[in-house]
């Protein structure tokens, strides 16, 4: 039985509180007044007999009491939307037919898991799962040869389709293990090995060609590269350096013992992983998806990664608050 004055809502606002920092950001999500964050908030601490964040900082962090309560907090509201997300499913049983497009970035772990979720409740539905590039999965649902595409967004909109964030991926940089003698002077070390780069028809090399032109940061095209895993293989065997993302980097668990990670030297920049879908789709199954898909990322990614890369914390995160 939960304390008197410990509910669902306030637990939410907490969640996202935490995370802003902020009390018109958390009014935001939630879609309460700010009065009304501020009463939850009030209401949750005093149930608990503790303050949860520090209310004397702008933005607001957590206490230390705050910060353990937070990762319980956390555990508790993944588990209730899971539990949303199979309700949710049970209605759709009767569906005959569901294609979905992912990037590869979730082939060795996500895919599978979310095929599972999926099939276990769509008992009498045939799938077809394609895995392919941000730019392939795009054109196909655009052309309508697939019913949902989770794929890399460009920004633009698109005619048609609805859009879903899922997660900010922030670009890292790669490198082989003890190649920087120095961390804090990463640029003046990069010029001793080469940069690695994804084919340049790939939309995540094209992203990060924009970011290092805005940064005036000039490297010479000796290597593309169009498999991620062969592209983390030469940074593991130092051939090169690379950029890519926390998704991109815990695909390559294999090689972790041998790469290094490290926050962008040339900026912040950050690519969008989204859920899209047609307008004439049915919106109970797209919103399921994602909010499955969210909760199999929050645990099998984003939890792990920052984790391993506690530096990540602020940048690589889901985006919640839609669905």
């Amino acid at each position: 039985m939960l304390i008197k004055g410990v509910t669902l809502r306030g637990l939410e606002v907490f969640e996202t509180l935490a995370k802003t920092g902020s009390v018109a950001q958390t009014a935001e999500v939630t879609g309460l007044s700010q009065p009304a964050v501020s009463q939850q908030l009030r209401n949750l601490e005093k149930a608990l007999g503790t303050d949860l964040v520090d209310h004397s900082r702008r933005p607001m962090v957590p206490t230390s009491a705050g910060r353990n309560f937070l990762a319980r907090t956390e555990a508790v509201l993944s588990e209730l939307r899971l539990a949303q997300s199979e309700l949710s499913m049970t209605d759709l049983s009767h569906l005959p037919a569901l294609s979905i497009g992912l990037i590869d970035d979730f082939d060795n772990d996500l895919t599978p898991r979310l095929v599972t979720a999926l099939a276990e409740r769509l008992s009498q539905c045939r799938f077809k799962m394609i895995t392919a590039s941000s730019l392939e999965i795009l054109r196909a649902i655009e052309a309508e040869d697939i019913h949902i595409a989770i794929s890399a967004t460009t920004g633009e909109l698109h005619e048609g389709l609805i859009e879903y964030p899922l997660v900010r991926d922030p670009f890292i940089l790669v490198a082989p293990n003890g190649f920087f003698s120095d961390a804090s002077g990463v640029l003046d070390q990069l010029s001793s090995l080469p940069f690695l780069r994804y084919a340049g028809d790939q939309m995540i090399a094209q992203q990060i060609e924009a970011q290092l032109q805005r940064a005036q940061a000039e490297f010479e095209n000796r290597f593309e590269v169009g498999s991620h895993l062969a592209l983390m293989a030469m940074v593991a065997r130092r051939i090169g350096w690379a950029i890519t993302t926390p998704l991109g980097y815990m695909r390559a668990v294999r090689f972790h013992d041998q790469i290094e990670a490290y926050p962008l030297p040339f900026g912040n920049s950050a690519r969008t992983i989204s859920l899209f879908t047609s307008r004439d789709w049915a919106d109970q199954l797209p919103r399921t998806v994602a909010q499955t898909t969210l909760d199999l990322l929050r645990r099998q990614m984003v939890e792990p990664a920052v984790n391993r890369l506690p530096w990540l914390a602020e940048e690589f995160k889901l985006v919640e608050g839609q669905f």
